[in-house]
């Protein structure tokens, strides 16, 4: 199959988070909220049921439910990408398709996790899904988390698959992104999005197209002026505001994550719900600092 337009990754993309009540079902009507709320302060695109939207707890028939309500909610006005990441590729492709049929913009498939697979390997997983879509495909680097990596070479040469349209970067090495970067830069239809948030403006100096940004659920406005600034031209201010949201980001470790986006959220009157168990709450510890870093950020009073 084959993408019918050019789609072009580009922007602040929130890694949204889902919301969940207290029985741990998904929230519908605090996520159409919070898709509003992220939209109106300035995203260029929405990532739903990623590594922040807890994808590994979720069924098929979840989250098509989760793309269904994204898809429709958002209506046309910015992207809505969809994760599809499963460790066969059989499932894989299966959670691509069903995102395709939710009407999705585009899908982000993270590399397999538990299993160890090679690059040659890794080529034929992402082949196979991009043959069977027509959706625009992001890969998806995060090896902290699934303990696999794609190497540079390996994204160059699936780079030139029509509909491999990106990747999302989240290994944190900023040598890493740069070779994406590097050996892509003369294809036009391919984009690398940062997914660490403390390098979104470093990874827009080496020629990112923007970022895949978990902080961007708490301060989705001073995430795009990231962006927004640099594209202006205005480098300073595009640095200060990268340094304005670095506390954020480090104070991920307060919590098991994703419970320091929550725990964001909450306290900026946002209704997130709990994490999906194990992940519990945080501590009042952990709370009283989290609050302290979102006060001196100036996000709460």
């Amino acid at each position: 199959m084959q993408p019918t337009t050019r789609f072009k990754p580009k922007g602040i993309i929130p890694a949204v988070i889902t919301p969940l009540n207290g029985d741990g079902k998904f929230n519908e009507l605090a996520f159409r909220k919070l898709l509003n709320y992220l939209i109106d302060n300035g995203v260029h695109g929405l990532f739903v049921v990623g590594t922040t939207g807890e994808f590994y707890g979720l069924t098929p028939e979840e989250k098509r439910e989760i793309y269904t309500v994204a898809v429709e909610e958002t209506g046309g006005r910015v992207p809505v990408y969809a994760g599809t990441n499963g460790i066969t590729t059989r499932e894989t492709v299966l959670l691509t398709q069903i995102a395709e049929e939710c009407r999705a913009d585009a899908v982000s498939v993270l590399t397999p996790m538990f299993l160890s697979p090679n690059q040659n390997e890794l080529t034929d997983h992402y082949t196979t899904v991009a043959k069977n879509t027509s959706l625009p495909v992001i890969l998806y680097n995060n090896p902290p988390k699934t303990g696999v990596s794609l190497s540079p070479a390996t994204v160059a040469k699936l780079a030139e698959i029509n509909n491999i349209a990106g990747i999302k970067d989240s290994s944190g090495d900023m040598t890493v992104g740069a070779e994406f970067i590097r050996l892509t830069r003369h294809l036009d239809d391919f984009s690398v999005l940062m997914g660490r948030d403390t390098l979104i403006y470093g990874g827009l100096c080496y020629g990112a197209a923007g970022s895949i940004a978990a902080c961007a659920n708490v301060a989705p406005g001073l995430c795009a002026d990231i962006y927004e600034k640099f594209i202006a031209g205005d480098l300073k201010g595009s640095l200060e505001d990268q340094f304005r949201l670095a506390p954020l980001r480090l104070a991920f470790t307060l919590g098991t994550f994703p419970a320091v986006i929550k725990e964001s959220l909450t306290l900026l009157g946002i209704d997130a719900g709990p994490c999906m168990p194990p992940a519990g709450p945080m501590t009042i510890d952990e709370r009283s600092r989290l609050r302290k870093v979102l006060t001196e950020m100036g996000l709460i009073d």
